[in-house]
């Protein structure tokens, strides 16, 4: 039996489509026929009808159909399904046959070549006779034929030709050869589907009739037979949902028939082919949960029928095939759209798969293991006649029989002989590894990860049974990595020991020292025993000796491995390994560590090493050395080293400084002194190494990447840390392991300095002045400290927008500008003998307000010595300190008018005042030292303004005011915004010395809206009038324009006053001519006191209002009362 005895027949596997055979066509020698051939079978779309097409010649011999049964009474059937019958109606026997032939409606030579087609469609008609395949005829022309009714001719010799050949008239077509011959060909694609569809409901509709002649007694097989035929024939005609219907009906009757050891291998073939059938319909539906419930019943219902005994492994080889073709399903419906889950998809049925591969392997071992003097039977019983059998899933050495008993007990064990010797051939491990792998990409891809790893280890056992033990280890490499990423120790162990055997087989001497020191380590599950074992053989091939035979090994392959271990002794240059054991759990462990995370250059580096064995034995190594970061001097200090015979590497040192005892922690220290040009760097341990081994036999060196640790350190740590589990009191000498941190990095830092670095100053700093800071440096070193330089300004990484603000310099008695540095740099103080102190004047001004933070870096050298040695160290202090910058004072504008009223705009040549006040926000006093108001073009003072608050003090909160007279001269346009000029404040801190730097601060006054008035008014009047005594008043009106002004003047009467003079009078103005007004005003009443009103139209001014020319004139004054005559003669005479 070939391996491919349980694979599904193609036939079985591929979807069904109506078979139309094509006859007349010369594809090879005709272009035209080989173009119409081309257009039924090239580039079919997916729209187009369902059919295979296949070309025969015209004396093409069809299966003769066997003569047509008329009764079942007396006949037993040998078998459920031929083997050939699937094959037979899906390339053999057409549903229709379509005869082509060339022949147009106007051929010269009509009458001959009808004769000519009926005779080739005769032939046809003969060679399939007993079928009901269809036959048409498609005449192939050259000119496109017009539409049906209109080409007389083309009808009546249609009709002739149907007669001719006895066809009807819907088997008769015409194909033009044109540029539109595809589409013609797809028309003629759905005709012939339609004669095809007819075809197989006469064979569905045959099958049926049969059922009437059968029973159950004798028949059951016929049954089974004859709804297996329905279904594909109705798979044919593409009608699936019966087609399924009629599958599950087949699927139900076999499982009735009664079962035995000769009919059960047919019985479970059957059941298989239909569960395919089923199983692929239901995906094809998109029906996968329908899929899977049928196939778990018929593994359900299949998994115990056995068989016989001797042949099991036929019963596990075919259980594989069933979860290995349902697993193709479901993949090809994932392919085509359908949704898989984690925890169904088709890799569970490619495990199940690989699962009864590996029994029927199991099962082969045991019932194929014959004597050598058993040989192959002779003639074979697996043979047959024609090569094949007759019926799916019978013996070949009885075919046809239906009995409960065998008929030939001889050819029974023979053939079962000859199964069994050729199932010796078979070879398992190949297709267990094919179905893992299977697996192992579905599980891949749906992301369980578990899954995949427990497959490839099952996969690498695989490999290591059939001997390919470089694929195992490749395989059991890539998964040790998750295992020891997830501690599974025991799994791990496992995988460990079948790698072992395989590096052992392969003599393969860097894998075979690698995995034998991680079994014999604190990872291993092994027993004491077998780690003393590994032990010794390690140490064996450390010494350059053939190691012993790993246990499960046959004799034949240790015996070759024992060959290959003698030429690896041999071989010159391969003695030395490097292990990079970061990733593994190795029986050694190693942690390294600096004492302290800095260390100053004038302090040595202090570097430990920690080391444990968890071996059964104690362990010597020849060489411990540690590698630093770019360091070749600093790692030539920190080795350790001892050369060892290679006898003596399982025994104690002289000194027992290069021994390793299980168990116990062993220290080593190294101590080395820092360069100068290393400070403010970071030293890393990159590398520990341990070399085990000697120069005359194998050196191996175990490399830690950084600090030491491996894949199990993380854990162990975490474990150790959660711990609170009280510890009694440790010993000094001894180290508690899981107490050892690594710290596998440490930085350079200077020397600590031995330097005072004070600050005096007095915050806030104020906005833009001179802000002095004094910085005091003292040395106290015992020693001169040499080349002092201080760095002193903004301290740098702060906005960008502070940087362009501050100005920093030494010189105090001028102002800073923006050529001034935010920072200034290495400002040389000199040499500082102890104790000396030297002082240092900084000025900072702040063109911004807030919050600033400035540096004070001292730098100087020192020579010191460290571990005898001399050195010269940079040393250096950082001062900082926060400023915040606030504004000095705020200044207030405002104009009002010459009663002191709010202006909100002025009017041409017409005084008015400006008001400024000083308000202090400082905490220090101020001292005001001038100001200065700079007037625009556009404004003019009355008089020479001076300042008012000249060398004045302000205190916090106290303000200071200042008035100015103004007027605004003409503008060009009528009304218009103006700009007033600028104010101009000195000021300095009244704290400092009187030849600190005057700062200007300078105020832009406000805009104002200026207008022209065409009549000005203003009044002369005392500053105050007494009761009954006269008051003279005079009004002067002046005309500002270039016109004659008529204006009308009215004097409104008061309580408080009698007044003569004109009431009411209309004046007459010239331009820029002025016009004076008198009255006398007789005061009644004693106070403040409202001046009668004084009313002025202006008749060629509406617009301008009596109350706006009535804001230049005083409303009030204050009216004193009348005294007494002795009271006045009194004031005379004093």
């Amino acid at each position: 039996m070939s391996p491919t005895q349980w694979d599904l027949p193609p036939e079985l596997c591929c979807r069904p489509m109506a078979f139309v055979a094509l006859t007349g066509l010369d594809v090879t020698y005709n272009a035209i026929h080989r173009a119409i051939w081309d257009a039924f079978c090239a580039n079919r779309r997916a729209d187009r009808v369902p059919i295979s097409f296949k070309v025969l010649p015209g004396d093409h011999e069809y299966p003769k159909c066997r003569t047509k049964r008329t009764s079942y009474e007396w006949y037993i059937p040998k078998g459920i399904l031929k083997t050939g019958w699937m094959n037979k109606h899906l390339n053999l026997v057409p549903a229709l046959l379509v005869l082509f032939y060339e022949l147009d409606w106007d051929d010269a030579v009509w009458k001959e070549k009808q004769s000519e087609c009926a005779t080739k469609v005769e032939i046809v008609r003969t060679s399939l006779q007993g079928r009901n395949t269809k036959v048409a005829v498609v005449l192939i022309q050259k000119k496109t034929p017009l539409p049906p009714g209109e080409d007389l001719v083309a009808s009546e010799r249609a009709a002739s030709l149907c007669n001719a050949c006895d066809l009807s008239g819907k088997s008769l077509f015409v194909l033009p050869h044109t540029d539109h011959l595809v589409g013609y060909i797809i028309r003629l694609e759905n005709a012939f589907y339609e004669h095809a569809q007819t075809y197989y409901y006469t064979e569905i509709r045959r099958v049926k009739s049969h059922k009437e002649f059968l029973n159950k007694t004798t028949h059951q097989l016929l049954f089974v037979r004859h709804q297996f035929k329905i279904a594909f024939f109705s798979e044919l005609k593409q009608d699936t949902q019966n087609s399924l219907k009629y599958y599950r009906t087949a699927y139900s009757l076999v499982h009735e028939l009664r079962t035995h050891e000769t009919n059960m291998l047919e019985i479970k073939t059957m059941a298989g082919f239909i569960n395919y059938k089923i199983c692929r319909l239901c995906f094809q539906h998109n029906t996968p949960l329908d899929a899977i419930a049928q196939f778990r019943k018929h593994i359900d219902l299949c998994k115990k029928k056995i068989g016989s005994a001797e042949l099991a492994f036929e019963h596990t080889a075919w259980m594989s095939k069933q979860f290995q073709s349902f697993g193709d399903l479901f993949d090809e419906a994932i392919k085509l759209g359908l949704t898989a889950i984690q925890t169904q998809n088709p890799g569970f049925y490619y495990q199940q798969a690989a699962y009864y591969a590996q029994e029927r392997k199991q099962q082969a071992t045991h019932l194929c293991a014959h004597e050598a003097s058993v040989s192959y039977p002779t003639p074979d019983h697996l043979e047959t006649p024609s090569g094949a059998l007759d019926f799916y899933g019978q013996r070949a050495w009885r075919q046809g029989h239906q009995s409960i008993d065998p008929p030939h007990m001889e050819k029974e064990k023979g053939g079962i002989l000859a199964l069994q010797m050729k199932e010796k051939d078979v070879p398992h491990s190949e297709l267990i590894i094919a179905l893992l792998s299977n697996a192992v990409a579905q599980f891949k891809k749906y992301k369980c990860p578990r899954m995949k790893s427990h497959l490839m280890v099952q996969m690498g056992e695989e490999y290591n049974h059939a001997k390919d033990y470089t694929k195992a280890l490749k395989l059991l490499d890539y998964v040790m990595c998750d295992y020891r990423t997830e501690r599974w120790w025991s799994l791990l162990t496992s995988i460990l020991s079948t790698a072992l055997r395989c590096s052992y087989l392969m003599a393969h001497v860097k894998d075979y020292i690698s995995y034998s020191m991680e079994l014999v380590g604190r990872a291993s599950t092994l027993r004491e025993e077998q780690k003393s074992r590994i032990e010794k053989n390690l140490i064996k091939v450390l010494m350059n000796e053939v190691p012993e035979a790993e246990p499960d090994c046959d004799q034949a392959s240790a015996k070759a491995a024992q060959a290959l271990w003698s030429d690896r002794m041999s071989l010159a240059g391969s003695n030395e390994f490097t292990i990079e054991v970061q990733d593994y759990v190795p029986f050694v462990q190693c942690k390294a560590k600096f004492l302290s995370p800095s260390f100053h250059v004038d302090d040595p580096v202090q570097l430990h090493v920690y080391l444990r064995a968890d071996c059964p034995h104690p362990v010597r190594f020849s060489k411990l050395c540690v590698s630093l970061s770019n360091q070749v001097q600093y790692n030539q200090l920190c080795v350790v080293e001892e050369p060892c015979k290679s006898q003596d590497i399982l025994e104690a040192s002289s000194q027992e400084n290069m021994c390793l005892v299980p168990g116990k922690t062993r220290i080593y220290s190294f101590k080395f002194v820092a360069k100068t040009e290393d400070v403010g760097k970071k030293i890393e341990i990159t590398a520990v190494d341990l070399m085990l081994g000697s120069d005359n036999g194998r050196c191996v060196f175990l490399n830690w990447r950084g600090g030491g640790g491996d894949a199990a350190s993380s854990h162990e740590a975490l474990l150790a840390a959660r711990s609170f589990k009280s510890r009694g009191r440790v010993p000094e000498q001894h180290v508690e392991w899981d107490t050892v941190s690594i710290q596998a990095s440490t930085m350079i830092i200077s020397r600590i300095p031995k330097i005072s670095v004070q600050l005096s100053h007095e915050p806030p700093a104020l906005n833009n002045e001179m802000y002095r800071i004094t910085v005091s440096i003292q040395s106290n070193e015992e020693t001169v400290t040499k080349d002092v330089k201080l760095t002193a300004g903004l301290k740098p990484g702060q906005d960008a927008n502070l940087t362009q603000s501050t100005h920093v310099t030494l010189n105090g008695l001028e102002m800073c500008d923006e050529s001034h540095p935010a920072l200034l740099p290495d400002i040389a103080i000199g040499d500082l003998q102890p104790g000396e102190k030297v002082e240092k004047c900084l000025y900072v001004r702040c063109v911004t307000t807030g919050a600033r933070i400035f540096l004070f870096h001292v730098a100087y050298a020192l020579s010191t010595k460290v571990e005898g040695k001399d050195i010269t160290c940079r040393c250096h202090k950082d001062e900082t300190v926060t400023i915040e910058t606030v504004v000095p004072f705020e200044v207030a504008v405002k104009f009002v008018s010459t009663k002191f009223e709010h202006l909100d705009r002025v009017y041409v040549d017409i005084p008015f005042l400006l008001m400024t006040d000083i308000l202090s926000a400082s905490p220090w006093p101020l001292h005001l030292v001038t100001s200065q108001l700079q007037l625009a073009p556009t404004m003019a003072a009355m008089d020479q303004p001076q300042s008012q608050v000249e060398q004045v003090v302000l205190q916090t909160g106290e303000c200071a005011s200042e008035c100015f007279s103004l007027q605004c001269p003409p503008v060009l346009n009528g009304t218009s915004s103006v700009a007033s000029g600028q104010y101009l404040i000195s000021w300095k801190r009244k704290s400092w010395c009187a030849d600190a730097p005057v700062v200007t601060t300078v105020a832009t006054l406000p805009h104002v809206m200026v207008e022209t008035i065409p009549l000005y008014v203003h009044a002369e009047l005392p500053s105050f009038g007494r009761v009954r005594e006269s008051m003279p008043v005079r009004y002067h009106i002046q005309n500002r324009t270039g016109l004659v002004q008529d204006v009308e003047m009215s004097v409104e009467p008061s309580d408080a006053f009698m007044f003569s003079g004109l009431k009411q009078v209309r004046l007459r103005i010239l331009p820029g001519a002025e016009q004076e007004m008198l009255y006398n005003f007789y005061p009644l009443m004693a106070g403040y006191q409202n001046l009668p009103q004084l009313n002025i139209s202006l008749l060629r001014f509406p617009a301008v209002s009596g109350q706006l020319l009535r804001r230049f004139l005083p409303s009030r004054i204050f009216v004193k009362p009348q005294g007494r005559q002795a009271e006045d003669a009194s004031i005379a005479a004093a």
